[in-house]
């Protein structure tokens, strides 16, 4: 019961999904680049629910974003990962993993179905 097997599974997406996008979007402006990978690579719609995981596979995910970022925009392994985010305005991985855990708290707590609603109550 634990989520690295999901978290491994997210890892080799994210390779599969990068070279589908350097194959065949590698001429496109700068731009449209940011565009993709914001589409592509950074909705991580399951992270929200991970909590069971060694912090090992976590890393794992966390350089493998890092090396979808560095081989789609063409930067070098040994550039800054820090000043090229900045550059494209792209979020850091820690950041996805902390907004996708906001949106799902700020979905739940709005939804106004009953089965969450009748879940919440019983939570507390």
């Amino acid at each position: 019961m634990r989520d690295n097997d999901d978290i491994q599974r997210e890892v080799r997406n994210m390779f599969m999904r990068i070279n589908m996008l350097v194959q065949q979007f590698a001429k496109c402006s700068r731009k449209v680049k940011i565009l993709l990978f914001k589409m592509y690579c950074i909705c991580l719609y399951d992270a929200c629910l991970w909590s069971n995981y060694n912090i090992g596979s976590l890393s794992k995910l966390k350089a493998c974003y890092n090396k979808c970022v560095k081989k789609f925009f063409g930067f070098k392994r040994t550039d800054s990962m820090t000043q090229f985010l900045f550059e494209l305005g792209l979020p850091s991985f820690n950041t996805v993993l902390i907004n996708s855990r906001i949106v799902f708290t700020r979905s739940w707590f709005v939804c106004q179905n009953s089965a969450v609603s009748h879940v919440r109550h019983i939570l507390g």
